[in-house]
C-alpha cells in the first residue's frame, strides 16, 4: 500500500468536488470540472476548465495533472501542456487547460472527471557548468538512437 499524506483542500465554490481515487491502487486522483453549464471545445481548441479547489501540496512534492485515459481515448480531450505541474507553494485554483485533439466538437459537463492528479516527490537539481561530461555507451546519440540492431 502506498504511503498516505494529508492534503488540505479548500473549496472555492460550493459545487466543487474533492478529488477521488477510482480504485484502491490508483496512483491518480480524479479531478472534476466545476462550472455553471456544459462547455463545448472545438477541434484544435484549448479551454481552461475550473475545478473550484485549491490545495496545500506538501513541501518536496508536486501535484502532476495528467490526462484521464478514458477522456483522451474516447473524446480526444487531454491537458494542452501534456502534464500540468502544481507546485507546493501554489495556493490558487487548480485549473486544467483541456485541448481537443479530435476532429469533432466535444463537451465537458459540470462535475465531469477531467484529469487525474498524482502527488509525487521531486528532486531539486544543483546545476553546475562543466567543460566535459562523463562518457557513456550511448554518448550523444539522440532521438531513435537506442534499441538499434
Amino acid at each position: 500500500m502506498a504511503e498516505v499524506y494529508d492534503i488540505n483542500i479548500k473549496k472555492l465554490d460550493d459545487r466543487a468536488v474533492i478529488p477521488t481515487y477510482g480504485s484502491e491502487y490508483a496512483a491518480g486522483a480524479d479531478v472534476y470540472a466545476c462550472m455553471d453549464e456544459k462547455t463545448d471545445i472545438a477541434p484544435g481548441e484549448t479551454v481552461l476548465i475550473h475545478t473550484g479547489i485549491a490545495m496545500e501540496i506538501p513541501e518536496g512534492y508536486a501535484g502532476l495533472i495528467y490526462a484521464r485515459s478514458g477522456l483522451a481515448s474516447k473524446k480526444g480531450l487531454a491537458p494542452a501542456n501534456k502534464v500540468g505541474v502544481v507546485d507546493a507553494d501554489y495556493r490558487g485554483e487548480i485549473m486544467v487547460a483541456l485541448h481537443n485533439h479530435g476532429t469533432q466538437i466535444q463537451s465537458v459537463e459540470p462535475g465531469e472527471r477531467i484529469a487525474q492528479l498524482v502527488i509525487t516527490p521531486y528532486v531539486v537539481g544543483a546545476f553546475h557548468q562543466v567543460d566535459e561530461l562523463n562518457d557513456t555507451v550511448r554518448g550523444d546519440g539522440g532521438f531513435g538512437s537506442t534499441g538499434r540492431k
